[in-house]
């Protein structure tokens, strides 16, 4: 593990969003959905690909709040432009649960 500075950490943008829409994207290579996730105002709705299709569905994903790295470059995921990532964690099967905030807050909320 590579050790970084607490500098290099604060320039990471981890905010919350809630996910609006959630359609499926089969160009994507492995299992993927399309999320769009709404950052509040400062940030506004972004889109975002995400391998979490074995432990959710569509509808369950719905008015999730999820916490989002937003200060990434685009990347182009076939005819998909992502915009930030989506964070979670893997089990061991290579499923990805999802991190969450334990309790609803502002969208766009800084990680502290």
């Amino acid at each position: 593990m590579e050790l970084i500075s607490w500098e290099q950490f604060g320039l990471v943008e981890l905010r919350v969003g809630t996910i609006i829409e959630a359609a499926e994207f089969p160009q994507a290579r492995k299992p993927a959905y399309q999320l769009k996730i709404d950052f509040g105002s400062d940030i506004g709705v972004k889109q975002s690909s995400a391998q979490i299709t074995a432990l959710y569905t569509k509808e369950q994903l719905l008015g999730t709040q999820v916490i989002g790295v937003v200060n990434f470059p685009v990347k182009q995921i076939g005819p998909f432009r992502s915009e930030c990532l989506i964070t979670g964690f893997y089990r061991p099967d290579g499923a990805v649960v999802l991190a969450v905030p334990e309790q609803k807050v502002a969208n766009g909320s800084k990680m502290a």
